[in-house]
């Protein structure tokens, strides 16, 4: 059965310094994501188009939602095939390309989870299930350049 999900969020700009946006570098990039019953995430542009770097970009945060989609579907796929995973991060990579008159798009994004299992006898199918989490990522599935996957996984134990 097909379903469709809805996603409502709110995004206000409070970079008004006084002069609105009179002039490109009148205004801050200062923004506020907001999503009811949720705490708000700070958000600017990128430093290199005046943002604020203490605040998330939205091109971070696009990275980001890629590597949180992929590492939930690849947490949902290793319980279904009783793998348990005790770490996960994630340290995601994404390039982005601008043209000379400003416009921009990602050309990839690279995953570099690194994992920690508990059994060594499931190693190898660990590792293959990334290939099943990208397939399955409704944001991988979402755009249109690679995203690539290099995990590492490491055996552990639970605490």
């Amino acid at each position: 059965m097909k379903r469709e999900h809805n996603y409502q969020i709110a995004v206000r700009w409070t970079g008004n310094t006084g002069k609105g946006t009179e002039s490109y570098r009148s205004y801050s990039r200062d923004h506020v994501i907001s999503v009811d019953g949720k705490p708000d995430i700070l958000g600017s542009s990128d430093p290199a188009f005046l943002g604020d770097k203490s605040k998330y970009n939205p091109e971070q945060i696009f990275v980001a939602t890629l590597s949180a989609c992929h590492m939930l579907w690849y947490l949902h796929l290793c319980s279904d095939a009783g793998i348990v995973i005790v770490e996960y991060i994630d340290q995601a990579i994404g390039i982005m390309d601008e043209d000379a008159d400003g416009k921009g798009r990602f050309r990839e994004v690279t995953l570099n989870p690194e994992i920690t299992i508990t059994d060594s006898s499931k190693l190898e199918l660990a590792k293959s299930l990334h290939a099943k989490a990208n397939e399955m990522c409704f944001i991988a599935n979402s755009v249109k350049f690679p995203v690539y996957h290099k995990p590492v996984v490491h055996i552990g134990v639970a605490d």
